[in-house]
């Protein structure tokens, strides 16, 4: 399993996961509580209820790196391009806008 915490703002806005299901994003509770609360996304509004796809939800592929960056990430991390969670945790700690993805300890 891979799980990274997603922050928004400096403030931890909720967990994405991947699975041998597939991919699951849920809200902090104590985020959806706080006057910082804010969606992420258009397309993931505030709910606490997970959002579950079986491929990594468009928002967070969006964060990924092409091109020549994209090249240099998989050469230097050896991370298959069709691993987008993988890169997402190498690539994404501090990318352009107001998130950022920070990688959580795997439990296989």
């Amino acid at each position: 399993m891979k799980r990274a915490s997603v922050y928004l703002h400096d403030y931890k806005a909720g967990t994405l996961t991947e699975d041998e299901n597939g991919y699951t994003f849920l809200y902090d509770k104590d985020f959806l509580e706080s006057v910082h609360a804010e969606a992420i996304s258009l397309t993931m509004p505030l709910t606490d209820k997970p959002y579950q796809d079986k491929v990594l939800f468009p928002f967070f592929d969006g964060l990924i790196p092409e091109g020549w960056l994209l090249n240099i990430a998989e050469k230097s991390w050896k991370i298959n391009q069709r691993d987008r969670m993988s890169l997402l945790l190498a690539c994404c700690r501090d990318c352009i806008g107001a998130v950022s993805i920070i990688p959580n300890q795997t439990e296989e």
